[in-house]
């Protein structure tokens, strides 16, 4: 009767130490596990890294080409919706993505990255249907209204 019973007992400390150890792994590589170091950036902190100057060349990752005028001419700008947010640039082909995501519970119906005249990111979710559609003006690229 005593041997099952610390048999069980065993098992089950084995059972909660391999679940800590195991918990504790997660919490010590979590940052690289998310791809996300430091958490979820708001949109001002996104704006603020953006307006940051680039590295220098010095800075830059050994035998990687430095970009060029035509790949990076434009500043990028954050603009947002309920349903998502996306980062445009202008240059000498027109306004372009570089990137876009979905807020929480919404997905990307569709998006055309461009470069082109104007460009567009839709995102569906709980609320509907949220466009983003942009074009640029002055170099700069700008949020058209919605029809």
């Amino acid at each position: 009767m005593r041997r099952p019973f610390l048999a069980v007992a065993g098992w089950l400390v084995t059972a909660v130490l391999l679940t800590l150890v195991g918990v504790a792994a997660i919490r010590l590589v979590g940052e690289s596990i998310t791809g996300t170091p430091g958490g979820v950036r708001s949109q001002e902190e996104v704006e603020r890294a953006l307006a940051a100057p680039e590295p220098s060349a010095a800075s830059a990752t050994p035998g990687a080409p430095p970009p060029t005028a035509s790949a990076r001419s434009g500043v990028p700008r954050v603009f947002a919706t309920t349903g998502g947010s996306a980062v445009a640039e202008c240059g000498p082909d027109g306004v372009r993505l570089v990137s876009w995501a979905p807020a929480q519970d919404y997905r990307v119906g569709a998006a055309d990255r461009g470069p082109d005249d104007d460009v567009e990111v839709s995102f569906v979710g709980p609320s509907g249907e949220h466009e983003l559609k942009l074009r640029c003006v002055g170099g700069e690229p700008v949020a058209e209204p919605d029809d």
